[in-house]
């Protein structure tokens, strides 16, 4: 890797995390945020999946930011939120936050507008845990390649779940080889190297390392089993938009996923992979704007 490279990795990282520039005190501890102009715009937030970090959607966001007030945010325990010890950075507990915080900017249930919620990965069940638990409103929904049907969990994914303690033991460069193999398994084009060191920064260190495997630890597929029987009762618009190149979550659930809930619209983006964001920016953002613009019509 050279300088430049690394300099151009370390630009892009420090870019995104200034934009998160509002913090939220919540029970998991403290969560960095952002928002993007224009301030009169419809509002859309943006939720991340594991192990990711809102970095993952900075295209995306600016792109909506022409037309939408976009809201961008760190789950406890990834990317520059809080990380520590014993934090409850569950799927129960994301939910939950997720819906508090969506008051605390005045969205959703007695505000001015419902907003429009565009969730990846696991980000997706913590959007319908929002909605369908703790009574979060959204004015559309669009779930991109989400952990919402089982089974999920690679064999790979629950052995680092099982054996956190002796993974978070590694000497710190087997871990992060590890973590860069493991997130560059997600593209199916292959990371440009400032990307994979930008999504992989988050994960090295002391607490980036303990958090890794903390966050695998706690979740389980208990956490969409709960609300997998209640996708029949979602009423806002939602789209489910999938990569047909996915190797972590078959693009077979997008059928299944559309399927279980009221008008679901089905969007598939070619030759992407789960980490649609990087492997296709362009697709997904017109896909998403798309959504955006009919329904809010």
């Amino acid at each position: 890797m050279t300088k430049c490279t690394a300099d151009e990795a370390a630009a892009e990282a420090g870019d995104w995390a200034a934009v998160l520039d509002h913090t939220y005190e919540s029970s998991s501890g403290t969560v960095r945020w952002g928002r993007l102009a224009p301030a009169d715009g419809p509002p859309v937030v943006l939720l991340h999946g594991t192990p990711w970090s809102s970095f993952t959607w900075r295209a995306v966001a600016r792109a909506l930011a022409q037309t939408y007030r976009v809201h961008v945010w760190d789950m406890p325990g990834y990317g520059t939120s809080a990380k520590y010890q014993g934090q409850d950075v569950s799927l129960a507990a994301q939910g939950l936050i997720f819906s508090e915080l969506l008051g605390h900017w005045g969205l959703g249930a007695g505000g001015a507008h419902l907003p429009a919620v565009l969730a990846h990965d696991f980000g997706g069940c913590v959007a319908l845990r929002a909605h369908l638990l703790h009574g979060a409103e959204y004015g559309r929904l669009a779930l991109v390649d989400p952990v919402a049907l089982a089974p999920w969990g690679s064999p790979a994914y629950r052995l680092l779940g099982e054996q956190a303690e002796v993974f978070g033991q590694l000497p710190p460069a087997l871990h992060e080889a590890l973590v860069r193999e493991y997130i560059r398994s997600a593209s199916a084009h292959g990371l440009p190297r400032r990307v994979l060191d930008g999504l992989v920064a988050p994960w090295v260190g002391e607490s980036g390392q303990g958090a890794f495997y903390r966050q695998i630890q706690q979740n389980d597929q208990r956490f969409t089993d709960e609300i997998e029987g209640r996708y029949g009762e979602i009423r806002p618009p939602v789209l489910v938009c999938w990569g047909t190149a996915d190797t972590w979550i078959p693009v077979d659930r997008a059928h299944r996923l559309a399927d279980m809930i009221p008008g679901a619209r089905l969007r598939f983006v070619e030759g992407a992979g789960h980490l649609v964001q990087e492997d296709a920016p362009a697709e997904l953002t017109a896909a998403l704007a798309d959504f955006l613009h009919v329904t809010a019509g």
